[in-house]
């Protein structure tokens, strides 16, 4: 049973921990809204981002009596349900008497989370939730939530988040000297092999944090939460996915795939167990711009949400690697949700890897253009048909390393380094830096 006590004694020593976590700074949202939903995987650095905004109200001379955070994955919380919730306010007022902003960590483990965060907006509480299930943001929560929240989507560290951690300059003069330059691509691969989840970065070893991570997420958010009742055929999906990231995947592919190597797997289960492994933030889906409906649904690419986590399922995978690397950047940039319709592949005569309709973007990802002439021209050949079909205000190419510019009658198609392209993020609005 919770008491106001056990909350008063929770919310006190949350407040220690806040104090003296350090945080690296990341852009949050904006406090012209004052409800925000931060959604994304496991140890993205949701939390972290609870903490930055609380130490910054800190600074600014407010103190905890106008503020409150709980983390609802505490084990002294382990009894909390729904009918529970105005205690939370009640012990507040007893300590301060104040009307606190709220910090809710984690709150979807609670049934039923959503009506008391509505009524929070109501009342005119300011409220801050984060959560790593995507079905926060299901039609259902959100038909509750009546639009008196933003959502913001959260993911591991993009690489210059990776670079200011690991405290390696990367502005355009540093760019220019040999030392710091060759210590941005040391970082580089790095960041390609082991992904941005913060925990992570300063670790020595990384594989087994990535590996806990992972379990974390399988067995508990997907495998648990979704009562499935053979993780180990869940397994070889997430393998199977993992080896295919650069190739569009169809259900009906992985079903006969999957009943060759470990007994009959129906079409409805593979949907189901991609669904789920989208609902925790896992899995993000990439459909194809140009198929009909169905095959939209039906065939599509598929990137995890941290190359660390890929990366415990490949062996040799840098072009995979690579590519899902230039999927996070996109996402990040342009959002995604299950309904994903800002970011595309193109399948129809010939594959381009990304195309954004509203940047009017393509881009192919290769890890090395140079070393076959074949390679080189379905690359290049794709970026030259495609303006027939689509717009195309920019076409590149991303490489692991190696750098070009070659011209057609659409204009300019760009070959850069993807560390390169990553770090000069403006690269919409002015010239590429070579």
């Amino acid at each position: 049973m919770i008491t106001k006590d056990i909350l008063k004694q929770v919310l006190v020593s949350n407040q220690r921990d806040v104090e003296r976590y350090e945080v690296v700074h990341r852009a949050l949202p904006s406090d012209d809204f004052p409800c925000h939903v931060l959604m994304g995987v496991r140890r993205a650095g949701k939390s972290f981002m609870l903490f930055q905004k609380m130490q910054e109200m800190l600074a600014d001379g407010q103190g905890w009596n106008h503020m409150l955070y709980l983390n609802f994955e505490d084990d002294r919380l382990a009894l909390f349900d729904v009918s529970d919730f105005n205690l939370i306010l009640e012990a507040h007022a007893e300590m301060y008497g104040k009307r606190p902003m709220l910090f809710l960590d984690e709150v979807q483990v609670i049934d039923g989370w959503e009506k008391f965060a509505r009524r929070l907006a109501d009342t005119k509480y300011s409220v801050w939730i984060t959560g790593s299930n995507a079905k926060m943001l299901s039609s259902e929560v959100m038909t509750t939530l009546g639009g008196r929240y933003l959502s913001t989507e959260v993911y591991p560290y993009c690489f210059k988040e990776y670079l200011d951690v690991k405290g390696v300059p990367h502005d355009s003069l540093s760019m220019l000297g040999t030392e710091s330059r060759a210590a941005v691509t040391r970082i580089w691969n790095e960041y390609l092999y082991w992904g941005g989840l913060p925990e992570s970065v300063n670790l020595t070893v990384k594989r087994s944090y990535l590996s806990s991570t992972f379990q974390k997420i399988y067995l508990g958010d997907i495998c648990s939460r979704n009562k499935i009742a053979n993780p180990l055929l869940l397994q070889l999906m997430l393998k199977k996915l993992a080896e295919s990231v650069c190739q569009p995947v169809s259900y009906n592919r992985l079903s006969h795939v999957l009943s060759s190597v470990s007994g009959k797997i129906t079409m409805p289960t593979v949907s189901k167990y991609i669904e789920y492994c989208e609902q925790a933030w896992l899995l993000l889906r990439l459909r194809n711009v140009s198929a009909p409906f169905a095959e939209k649904e039906t065939a599509c690419k598929y990137y995890f949400v941290d190359n660390g986590v890929l990366n415990l399922f490949l062996l040799g995978g840098e072009t995979v690697l690579l590519e899902n690397v230039v999927a996070l950047a996109l996402f990040q940039r342009y959002g995604h949700d299950m309904d994903n319709e800002r970011v595309f592949f193109y399948n129809d005569k010939v594959e381009v890897d990304f195309y954004v309709p509203e940047d009017e973007l393509a881009i192919q990802v290769s890890y090395s253009m140079v070393q076959s002439q074949e390679t080189f021209d379905r690359e290049v050949n794709a970026l030259k048909k495609l303006p027939n079909v689509l717009p195309c205000r920019r076409r590149f190419v991303l490489t692991n390393d190696e750098t070009g510019q070659m011209e057609d009658g659409y204009g300019t198609i760009d070959i850069i380094p993807v560390w390169k392209w990553l770090l000069t993020w403006g690269y919409m609005d002015k010239d590429t830096i070579r």
